[in-house]
């Protein structure tokens, strides 16, 4: 399996993945307005040993209390259901972690299945003194810092671009 960065090649496949794997389109046309409105910050795809995209994650920037902290959040990751639970999404993730550090990145959020993101590191976010914009249970609401002390004295509320609002 090889894992790269999104390629204009690769537009059409992710668009087929998430309306593949997501139960409606909101996925997938969150995505493309993203890219549409340059708030991709950093996108990969994970390609079977045949060049298939079987994998898909990307990362928008997000605000804490309408501060720009250089933080990310990641949404959506997908992996096409024949090759899940083969850590094809782990994989991406652990790939994620590297990038997004090497560029300066300091943190990471995600809102998601509190089973699955806790095996890349992400925890409550709540136990950071952080929350979400939106009604969500706390243990989904999580957050992963990439660069260490990153954390510290940084609470608040943490709010996704306004693509995410048309969902």
């Amino acid at each position: 399996m090889l894992i790269r960065t999104e390629a204009p090649a690769d537009i059409l496949p992710i668009d087929s993945l998430l309306k593949a794997v997501f139960d409606t389109e909101a996925e997938a046309k969150l995505v493309m307005k993203l890219r549409e409105n340059g708030n991709r910050t950093l996108s990969l795809v994970a390609c079977s040993d045949e060049g298939e995209v079987v994998g898909h994650l990307l990362f928008s920037p997000v605000t804490v209390d309408g501060q720009d902290a250089n933080w990310q959040g990641l949404a959506p990751l997908a992996v096409k259901p024949e090759y899940q639970r083969q850590g094809v999404g782990l994989a991406l993730m652990e790939e994620a972690k590297s990038i997004l550090a090497e560029l300066g990145y300091p943190v990471t959020v995600v809102l998601g299945h509190s089973d699955y993101y806790p095996k890349v590191g992400f925890v409550k976010a709540s136990e950071h003194g952080l929350r979400c914009s939106w009604p969500v249970p706390d243990e989904a609401f999580m957050v992963l810092e990439l660069i260490p002390g990153s954390l510290a004295e940084t609470v608040g509320l943490v709010e996704y671009c306004s693509e995410f609002s048309d969902m």
